[in-house]
């Protein structure tokens, strides 16, 4: 029988992390342990204010079925996510940290890490973008210099972003990754992707708000850029909807509820001829750890969380210069500094 554990963490950011939606901090966030056979697997979901889950929430939902939770035997991690999905049809956060425990700890009981349980080479893992979230034009500057990295994800969304996009541009020759979190309507994007295309803008991300597909599909046809959908791809259901809308999808392991519906929607947009992207929640090591298992499938990443924050609750994610760092650790490759 499964024994589960959970704790909440509170980490602080590096600066404080802006986006169109807001402000914050810190990143709370709900983690899972799992131990079976004496094997020890971990997860993690972040909170995020505007999907309306805390952490308080994941725990309370956990405590009223943690016993049905503990009682599964764990003999296969996706026959295991169908069983949570079905115990917590409308927590998709804590579906996900108990999925990605599971993964972890099925890695370990298989001695391997999940990569090569998948026969995934990390050879061809992209290299990872590093996030300069919305703040004064000298600060954006100041966090660009203080992180030489290879590509940039910006935050946009408020007034006077492409003017900023421009000055960033006499600091460095990396590409940049545009992210307006919904942040945009459809005449603005229309002004300013053709601007952005100037400064060597690789891709604009949710551009749109997440309902707004007339707008998108419009958009589609008339940008100068690649559109990769965010907010407007949660689920596996809505992988689907963006073939005509967008031209990739990032996929949040948090949001969609995990690891294992996060490889199907991988092989969905595939089918698609999406470009694919898994994208981060500010987790610390242990949610990036999982994305890196992941990696080798897809065109594009970003799991900078680790390099945003403060302080971090484990180790084992390592980048060279933007290149993801496999250690030999089995599962998502990570540890539990303490517990």
């Amino acid at each position: 029988m499964i024994k589960l554990s959970y704790k909440k963490t509170n980490l602080p950011f590096v600066y404080p992390f802006t986006i169109s939606k807001g402000t914050k901090t810190h990143q709370t966030a709900l983690i899972i342990k799992l131990e079976y056979f004496g094997f020890v697997g971990y997860g993690e979901a972040p909170a995020i204010s505007y999907y309306n889950i805390t952490v308080d929430k994941m725990i309370d939902d956990l405590e009223a079925k943690k016993t049905f939770v503990e009682k599964f035997s764990l003999s296969d991690p996706e026959r295991y996510w169908h069983y949570l999905h079905h115990l917590f049809p409308n927590n998709p956060f804590l579906v996900c940290a108990i999925d990605m425990a599971a993964w972890d700890l099925y890695g370990k009981m298989k001695r391997m890490p999940l990569h090569k349980l998948w026969n995934l080479d990390t050879n061809t893992a992209p290299l990872t973008d590093y996030t300069i979230g919305i703040d004064t034009t000298e600060m954006m500057v100041k966090k660009m210099k203080e992180k030489p990295w290879p590509i940039y994800k910006i935050k946009v969304g408020f007034d006077g972003d492409i003017e900023i996009i421009e000055t960033l541009r006499n600091y460095t020759d990396a590409p940049f990754r545009v992210d307006a979190n919904a942040a945009w309507s459809l005449d603005e994007a229309l002004q300013k992707i053709p601007q952005l295309k100037k400064f060597g803008v690789e891709f604009v991300e949710q551009p749109l708000a997440k309902d707004d597909w007339a707008g998108m599909k419009k958009l589609f046809e008339l940008s100068p850029l690649p559109l990769i959908a965010d907010e407007a791809c949660v689920f596996e259901n809505d992988v689907e909807k963006c073939a005509n809308c967008f031209h990739g999808i990032n996929i949040k392991l948090t949001k969609c509820s995990g690891i294992t519906p996060a490889k199907r929607m991988i092989s969905k947009a595939k089918e698609l001829n999406l470009k694919v992207m898994v994208g981060c929640m500010n987790e610390s090591s242990i949610g990036t750890a999982a994305i890196a298992q992941l990696a080798p499938l897809l065109d594009y990443v970003d799991m900078d969380g680790p390099l945003l924050l403060a302080e971090d609750i484990a180790n084992g994610v390592k980048f060279d210069y933007g290149k993801i760092v496999y250690n030999t650790q089995n599962g998502i490759g990570v540890e539990v500094v303490e517990w």
